[in-house]
């Protein structure tokens, strides 16, 4: 048995930013330090035994950490899956078998300034891996969502788009220098044989439908196709039922239809050849011996019990309103004092009124379905976010065409994707973000009411923009690589990259930029674009800008300030110009301000609707025989009074429903007073005639 070998122990050398090189180390494996077990433990717990004698110290378990915090994010819902992973990256770090699997390919020397010894920092190092080890890997994690985007998980860590990764492609990306994670180039070698002396890493695996031990149970359906099982077969449909061939319901049906018209037609027939036969009109002769006129039937005075229920019912409501009305007649002043008084006092609830404009409760009843859910939801939860957004367009620019160094095909641009438009773009946004309002003496800002999921540790604000994959930088848009005859690199080309992997933290070309939003998340491009056809996102012909900010259950001053907010945001882009730019937007308040707009609107038409009605009642009843007794010999005095009774009948009925605390809807301010208007001049005509 050949003895346990290292290749590297501890850390040394700065290879980009905080990322170190590891110190290449031949000998055998060394008893990890008493601090690193509780680190061992969580991380590499099947490495955990003896002496614990592994190939990495404690600083390198804290760099494996940190370097899965990406993952863990994502596979952590598949138990399974993450043990596979972390099995992966714990051979890779700390496996006391190293040799047998890793050779080491390149290295620069260092001087450690600690211990004053020359070492050598892995620039370079090939990892041989089974291929049963990395295709099982692979299945138990392809299924797995991020749910936070409802896209595969392996979309958002494989570098590319999800159909195009596998099993290979995947481990290639994880180990590759230019994701922005990987300190120095780790080349993966798949093979299930020895190759060269080496043994491949081949450890045994877990599939996402098995649990890792008796605490912890498999993947759940929606992240591991095998645990649903086979999907339940529809029954076979039932024959169709046929009658002379045809479909039986049609030919049920078109023989019941012939049937009626049949029937139909026979008795219409009939009563005409009956009438034929025993009625003559009035204006003919008449033959005694034949036929008798239609109006020879006199009424024998039997009278039904129907016609005299109706007739002492119509001689009460004569009576009552006859008595009603002498009454009135005979005390003018009382009757109508008291109705000043009612109506003062009916109205005098508009002190309570409250007008519902929330779409919310305008459209669901409390006690439907959805609303309860609603109201669950955003009791346990707390409600969705309020979404700010704009769609631009850029109708004067013209699509460009990108041709990649040193040679492909070349690629076109939509119109609003040219440099200059997203510089304007850019510009813009950063105007919104810098908007401020006011409430309650404090002032409101967009970061104050904003999404920022990474919060405290990242206070930037989720902006869903394609401008966020250059982290919303006039530079980073600007970056390019090249000399003074081509340019290799541009934003064509970090773009091209970020739309297929926007949670890489660096593209693949020289630029070498990352993808991730400034917020720490992905931004997804058919989030942040318009008008491509299928995945075609560089022709896209609409920029989408999206501002989710926080929404606030019972807590109305927080709520207020984002509304403070919303309004001056519609404010800005109301009064903003650039000719360059269509600018198309909403926010969450946009419903219930245009509710309140239409309202205050439809206020003007109905006082005109009255005033037209007025004038007609005035003018179809009037009889004006001179200006002095207009109010005498004319209707006038009863149109204005016919309009104040129709006036006063909504005032009150809004005054009393206010008491009770039952809000006004749209429909009391647009439809009832025209209802009542029409009914009471129909009243009015119909008295006044029956009078006259």
């Amino acid at each position: 048995v050949l003895p346990q070998m290292c290749v590297w122990y501890g850390e040394c050398g700065v290879a980009s930013g905080d990322k170190r090189y590891n110190c290449a180390y031949d000998g055998p494996p060394i008893a990890l330090p008493e601090d690193g077990y509780d680190l061992m433990q969580e991380l590499c717990p099947g490495l955990f035994f003896g002496n614990v004698s592994t190939c990495c110290d404690v600083h390198q378990l804290q760099t494996l950490k940190n370097n899965l915090q990406l993952p863990l994010q994502f596979l952590s819902r598949c138990p399974s899956c993450f043990y596979n992973l972390i099995n992966l990256f714990c051979e890779l770090t700390c496996s006391p078998k190293q040799s047998d699997f890793l050779n080491v390919t390149s290295t620069i020397p260092y001087y450690d300034p600690v211990s004053k010894e020359n070492k050598s920092s892995i620039t370079e190092l090939q990892y041989f891996i089974g291929d049963r080890f990395a295709n099982a890997m692979y299945n138990a994690c392809k299924d797995v969502e991020a749910p936070s985007s409802n896209v595969k998980a392996l979309g958002l860590l494989c570098g590319k788009d999800v159909k195009d990764c596998n099993a290979t492609n995947w481990i290639e990306y994880m180990f590759s220098k230019d994701n922005g994670q990987t300190p120095f180039s780790i080349i993966p070698i798949f093979s299930d044989v020895p190759v060269h002396g080496m043994n491949p890493m081949n450890n045994a695996t877990k599939g996402c439908n098995e649990s890792m031990d008796d605490s912890t149970g498999p993947c759940s359906c929606q992240d591991c196709s095998v645990v649903c099982g086979p999907k339940p077969q529809p029954p076979p449909l039932p024959p169709p039922w046929l009658l002379f061939g045809l479909d039986a319901v049609y030919v049920i049906m078109w023989i019941s239809y012939m049937g009626f018209l049949l029937i139909f037609f026979a008795l219409v027939f009939g009563v005409w050849c009956y009438r034929r036969r025993h009625f003559v009109s009035d204006y003919t002769p008449i033959d005694s011996n034949v036929a008798f006129s239609v109006n020879s039937h006199r009424d024998n005075g039997n009278i039904t019990c129907g016609e005299r229920l109706g007739e002492r019912f119509e001689n009460g409501l004569r009576m009552t309103f006859t008595s009603w009305g002498a009454f009135c007649v005979r005390n003018p002043r009382p009757v109508i004092l008291f109705s000043v008084v009612f109506i003062a006092m009916c109205c005098s609830g508009f002190v309570y009124i409250k007008a519902t404009t929330n779409p919310v409760d305008l459209w669901s009843a409390p006690s439907s379905q959805a609303r309860k859910e609603k109201e669950y939801f955003d009791t346990h939860f707390g409600p969705f976010f309020r979404t700010e957004q704009i769609i631009i367009q850029a109708p004067k620019s013209h699509p460009d065409t990108y041709s990649p160094y040193p040679s492909g095909e070349d690629v076109p641009f939509g119109p609003p994707l040219t440099k200059d438009i997203l510089h304007q773009v850019l510009d813009l946004q950063d105007a919104i973000v810098n908007i401020t309002a006011s409430y309650d003496n404090e002032t409101v800002m967009l970061k104050d009411i904003c999404l920022a999921p990474l919060a405290p540790y990242n206070n930037n604000c989720t902006i869903l923009s394609v401008l966020n994959y250059f982290q919303n930088s006039h530079s980073v848009l600007d970056h390019t690589v090249g000399d003074e005859f081509f340019v290799y690199a541009d934003y064509h080309t970090h773009f091209l990259y970020c739309v297929r992997a926007p949670a890489s933290l660096n593209d693949t070309s020289l630029l070498h930029d990352p993808c991730l939003g400034t917020f720490g998340g992905p931004v997804f491009p058919w989030l942040v674009l318009g008008g491509y056809d299928d995945d075609n996102y560089n022709n896209a012909t609409a920029l989408v800008i999206t501002f989710p900010v926080n929404n606030y259950y019972n807590d109305s001053k927080k709520l207020m300030k984002a509304l403070a907010w919303e309004k001056e945001f519609i404010n800005f882009l109301k009064n903003y110009n650039n000719s360059n730019l269509t600018i198309s937007f909403s926010a969450e308040r946009s419903i219930e301000d245009e509710i309140n707009r239409e309202s205050n609107s439809d206020v003007s038409v109905v006082l005109i609707s009255y005033i037209v009605m007025f004038l007609y009642i005035s003018i179809a009843l009037g009889h004006i025989q001179s200006c002095r007794r207009l109010l005498v010999d004319s209707k006038i005095s009863l149109g204005i009074a016919g309009i104040l009774i129709v006036l006063s009948s909504v005032a009150c009925s809004i005054g009393i429903f206010s008491y009770f605390g039952i809000p006004l809807t749209l429909i009391v301010i647009e439809v009832i007073p025209f209802l009542v208007l029409a009914i009471g001049v129909d009243n009015i005509f119909i008295m006044v005639q029956t009078l006259q």
